[in-house]
């Protein structure tokens, strides 16, 4: 008999302000995936919502990678493959598309073939293949992840903010790939920046456990990635300023951006997102706001 998994996996934010490529959280807005284990000698991929036309359907596709990937580490025989893909979460914006990919693909192979692989042998994976964890743990997780590489081993932290927190995502359209945002960064920092980032990368996670929001507006600041990366995104200052001008307890780069994420305790989304909006209009930049909360399940299966 013929099986179908379909898993829903949250897309995320990256570095929160100082936590460069350590901190992470998983967003309530989902991507979804069918695989389909068939015995006709075919692999077939159908892609639809946001940047479907830019995703190849052959086995090029990443998710796919990690669906055979999943079948080959248990030494699972297999003919045939049909997988489906609807995305929610904007393609290169910054929100971890391309984990929320390799995270889905690896859970519903996993989940298609008897979860034989352990959650952490998952996340060591999904690891290797984006090369990174920030994004991937708390795709897989769900929360707030603070995550670091041991060697070639990942580890990490997970846990949920000590009080409601909302996130307000400006989305401009336009797309900034992740090797390219790299490229603006300095290959050395000042002493003095890395202490700022230092302590509030510490500050960013006692506010956020102990729910001292009067810390969280000075933990969000960065000195490491940010400045550099603003030359990349016209109007970038401007719609953080206008976020914390509209209540707004702080306001970062998504990711590698270009999505910039206001976050608050209020229910000031609308006037918020509207904010940043303008500001980026303000620069001829055309965008458009989502507001999320913190997703608390991660990759989770949602039809056997």
């Amino acid at each position: 008999m013929v099986k179908s998994i379909k898993v829903r996996v949250p897309g995320t934010t990256a570095n929160c302000g100082p936590g460069f490529d350590a901190v992470g959280i998983a967003c309530s807005i989902y991507n979804e995936m069918t695989l389909t284990l068939t015995n006709d000698n075919k692999c077939s991929i159908t892609i639809t919502g946001e940047g479907a036309s830019a995703i190849p359907c052959n086995d090029r596709n990443v998710a796919f990678h990690a669906v055979k990937l999943v079948l080959e580490r248990i030494n699972q025989e297999y003919s045939g493959v049909s997988i489906n893909m609807h995305n929610n979460v904007p393609l290169a914006r910054g929100l971890g598309s391309s984990a929320t990919a390799i995270v889905a693909g690896l859970v519903v192979a996993n989940a298609a073939t008897g979860n034989q692989l352990t959650t952490d042998e998952l996340f060591d994976m999904a690891t290797d293949m984006e090369g990174h964890p920030d994004n991937v743990a708390p795709a897989l997780f769900g929360g707030v992840t603070v995550s670091l590489m041991e060697g070639k081993k990942p580890h990490y932290i997970r846990f949920m903010p000590a009080f409601p927190l909302k996130l307000v995502v400006a989305v401009p359209q336009f797309t900034l790939s992740t090797k390219q945002a790299r490229q603006v960064l300095p290959q050395q920092v000042p002493f003095r920046d890395a202490v700022f980032n230092v302590s509030r990368s510490a500050a960013l996670i006692g506010a956020l456990t102990q729910g001292r929001i009067d810390i969280l507006k000075y933990a969000l600041a960065d000195k490491l990635h940010q400045p550099y990366r603003q030359k990349l995104i016209p109007g970038m200052p401007e719609v953080l300023e206008a976020a914390i001008a509209e209540g707004a307890i702080g306001a970062t780069l998504s990711g590698a951006g270009p999505c910039l994420i206001a976050y608050t305790q209020e229910e000031r989304e609308k006037q918020i997102g509207d904010a940043m909006v303008n500001a980026f209009a303000g620069h001829n930049i055309q965008a458009y706001y989502i507001p999320l909360s913190i997703d608390t399940d991660g990759a989770k299966v949602v039809m056997s």
